[in-house]
């Protein structure tokens, strides 16, 4: 799947750092205009973001006990990792 958009690959980064916090609702106001703004224009992100939110419903419904902030952080930092490796 290609596509031309006028942002760069460092900006798609950045808007997917902070997809966790934007489905959180932990982003202020002009940062979840400027990640909506960024969705609307881009649909790979857009298409991360619905495999997102589908992969953390289905992470709720299994039994299992909460991640530690550590472990958290570290996971996030290794899929961004694999994800810059990708791009």
């Amino acid at each position: 799947m290609s596509h031309q958009h006028a942002h760069s690959k460092a900006t798609c980064v950045k808007i997917l750092r902070r997809l966790s916090a934007y489905l959180d609702d932990e982003l202020s106001g002009n940062i979840c205009q400027e990640v909506r703004r960024h969705l609307e224009d881009c649909p790979k992100c857009d298409l991360f973001l619905h495999s997102l939110k589908h992969t953390v419903s289905l992470c709720r419904g299994l039994n299992t006990k909460p991640l530690s902030p550590p472990l958290k952080a570290r996971l996030r930092q290794e899929i961004l990792r694999a994800l810059r490796a990708s791009a």
